[in-house]
Parts: C-alpha cells; sequence; structure tokens
C-alpha cells in the first residue's frame, strides 16, 4: 500500500506543477488551459474505452484503459481544487455502509 501512496502523491505533485506549465509543452497543462469541459470530455472518454476495454475481455487493454481514467480524473480533482484525500475521506465515511444506506444518506440533488 506504501508504493500505491508514493505513486499518488508523485503523480499529484506532478498534476499541481503542470498548471504551472507551458500548454505548448505538456498535455495536462493543456487540459488545464483548455478548461472543465475538455476535462470533462478526456474522462468521458476513457470511461466509454474502459468499458469497451472490459466487455473485449483484454485485461491487458482494460488496465491501460484504466490507468488512462484514473490520471484524468486526477486531472478533474487537481482543476476542482480536490485532493485523492478528499475522496479517500469520503470512501473511508462509507466503509461498513450498505449502497443503499449510503445513498439514502445524501442530501436530495435539485435538478
Amino acid at each position: 500500500m506504501n508504493e500505491v501512496n508514493t505513486i499518488l502523491k508523485k503523480l499529484t505533485e506532478t498534476l499541481e506543477a503542470r498548471k504551472k506549465d507551458d500548454p505548448t509543452k505538456s498535455y495536462t497543462a493543456s487540459l488545464y488551459r483548455d478548461g472543465l469541459e475538455a476535462i470533462l470530455k478526456k474522462v468521458n472518454e476513457e470511461a466509454f474505452e474502459t468499458i469497451i476495454a472490459a466487455r473485449q475481455g483484454d485485461n491487458k487493454e482494460l488496465v491501460h484503459e484504466l490507468a488512462d481514467l484514473w490520471f484524468h480524473t486526477l486531472v478533474l480533482l487537481a482543476h476542482k481544487n480536490l485532493t485523492v484525500e478528499d475522496v479517500l475521506t469520503e470512501l473511508s465515511r462509507r466503509e461498513g455502509m450498505s449502497g443503499i444506506e449510503e445513498k439514502q444518506s445524501r442530501a436530495p440533488k435539485m435538478k
């Protein structure tokens, strides 16, 4: 687990640093420059590619696509000034709670 924390910490630091990089030289900096909609488009694209890979049964491709999806969701978190710790705190809050119970504990969404 320590290795996972190290990888996530390094990646988080890199993503923060990319906010200041030249968008013509950094893909991640270009996503930040292009804004939320561009980042959401990539998250959506990678989620779809993950689904395709899972259905095709190629585990190597699935891992590749999941890595892309995780990366782009981390970019989204950084763009929104959120952290991996924010997500882990939420997961910890849900520990031991059924999915049904967790959904019922949420405030109703405004439409």
